[in-house]
């Protein structure tokens, strides 16, 4: 085993959730940009703390190991098309795989937004009759799943299709569940009788959402950030009017193409396996080469300040602030990312936090980020507070944005974000689902095969000069939407 693999595999066998809670620590498994500080739920026994003492720096000892080692991802582009990334992890009988198309909502049509959701919602409702094996409506469907131990589905996202398959690798469940997967990918039965149930729940559904002031809120947000950019589409029950199981079928039969594949693996399988196991899940779908699909326009910048205030009677006013941001391949990414830990994005220790709750108690929480993708996604600056305090509280978290912009972070206020963001790294990696989800976003984005394995370097170079030029460069307070919703004078 290679010194990487072992890190690997004993970080995972001494987890610092598994520690933590060990000790009665609560320790969150998120996103380092948001990690709070672990905190004592009570105070321990002194048995417990002198155990806890030991143990903490055999735990960062063991995070700093994990985080530090050169990751092997395996990588390489079957005949088919299909472009493969494999990490082994040994450690547990255990395979989870991420399969991606270029098929998510920035590809619906305007009057058919939703499509991609709800053909991947569909393709979990039964499969066709294949070969000998006879066909399985929903319910037949979810119990082949379950006998095997194992999941597989699919979803949408703004960039891309999903399909997941979650197994153990005992060979004779792997080698069934693998072609259960294969039939529900290639061939999804989509009854009609159940896509008009379904419709019905979700327009259902749609109308219960709507009755929240959060979702006005975020929906009034992104038509006046994206305006008529795709990302700012909205399933309706209008759109889902539109959309029949003709739609639907051709759909996933021009967007699921072994061709057009991006498959992630990470488990206890080797490469061998696992391109075998890879040209098996799409061995039912059509071969040829793919055709180069339409470019979807980028996210126009705003023109000018918006202000959209929505009556809403509720307990609490909801506040939308910012504009399109970056895309995930912006050599900005990492200035941005630090700088947004200091001003919305690290909790309790944030600007924004210190100046609209702590001093003025305006908001329980108050929050900034970036949501990048293949287009500009929006940055985003979000609080509640009492709707007679709303106008204050708006004009407090644009002034501390503004100012931000303008004059960037302290030197201290960024040697503490790069301690946080590098020394909660090791977070981001430590279960196979975790190293899934950064592996599959690594091939989306293009972004090169030692992008873990540089992480904490990137972080560590921001300066403060970086995280100033960035943030002018990418955002302009004098052409923010501003959208409130039960705000009350």
């Amino acid at each position: 085993m290679t010194a990487a693999l072992f890190s690997a595999a004993l970080f995972s066998a001494l987890s610092l959730p598994t520690l933590g809670q060990a000790f009665g620590l609560r320790v969150s498994t998120g996103d380092p940009m948001t990690l709070p500080v672990s905190t004592p739920q009570r105070r321990l026994p002194l048995a417990r703390r002198a155990g806890l003492s030991m143990a903490l720096p055999l735990v960062l000892l063991l995070a700093t190991a994990a985080a530090q080692a050169a990751l092997p991802i395996q990588h390489w582009t079957q005949p088919s098309g299909a472009r493969v990334a494999l990490v082994e992890s040994p450690a547990i009988p255990m395979l989870d795989v991420q399969i991606d198309f270029d098929a998510g909502s920035r590809r619906d049509p305007a009057r058919q937004a939703g499509l991609a959701s709800v053909s991947a919602l569909m393709s979990a409702r039964g499969v066709q009759a294949h070969g000998s094996a006879p066909a399985l409506d929903e319910n037949a469907l979810s119990e082949a799943w379950a006998d095997l131990g194992a999941s597989f589905g699919g979803s949408a996202s703004s960039d891309r299709l999903t399909f997941g398959l979650r197994t153990l690798t005992e060979p004779d469940l792997l080698d069934r569940a693998v072609a259960l997967a294969a039939r529900q990918l290639a061939e999804p039965a989509l009854p009609e009788a159940v896509w008009r149930r379904e419709r019905e729940r979700l327009v259902a559904s749609l109308k219960e959402e709507d009755t929240r002031p959060g979702t006005q809120a975020a929906k009034a947000f992104a038509r006046a950030v994206y305006g008529d950019h795709p990302y700012g589409y909205e399933m309706s029950a209008a759109t889902l009017a539109t959309l029949q199981v003709s739609d639907l079928r051709s759909y996933l039969k021009r967007s699921v193409r072994a061709c057009d594949a991006r498959v992630s693996l990470v488990g206890a399988v080797s490469r061998e396996q696992a391109d075998a196991l890879v040209t098996r899940l799409l061995g039912l779908l059509p071969a040829g080469a793919c055709q180069p699909q339409a470019a979807v326009p980028e996210v126009a910048p705003l023109a000018q300040a918006e202000t959209v205030s929505l009556p809403f009677d509720s307990a609490q006013a909801h506040v939308f602030i910012g504009q399109p941001g970056i895309r995930r391949a912006d050599p900005d990414y990492f200035a941005l990312l630090v700088g947004n830990y200091i001003l919305g994005g690290g909790g309790f220790v944030s600007r924004l936090t210190s100046e609209v709750r702590e001093k003025r108690g305006l908001s329980y929480s108050v929050y900034s980020y970036f949501a990048p993708g293949l287009h500009a996604g929006a940055f985003t600056l979000g609080l509640q507070t009492r709707p007679d305090q709303a106008a204050e509280a708006v004009k407090v978290a644009r002034e501390v944005l503004s100012r931000y912009v303008a004059e960037g972070p302290t030197e201290a206020e960024l040697k503490a974000a790069k301690d946080n963001l590098v020394g909660g790294f090791a977070l981001r990696i430590d279960s196979n689902k975790k190293l899934l989800d950064n592996v599959a976003n690594m091939a989306l984005h293009g972004l090169p095969w030692d992008y873990l394995d540089t992480w904490t370097q990137q972080v560590e170079k921001v300066s403060v000069q970086d995280i100033r030029a960035a943030f002018q460069r990418h955002l302009q307070p004098d052409r923010l939407v501003t959208v409130t919703v039960g705000a009350r004078p």
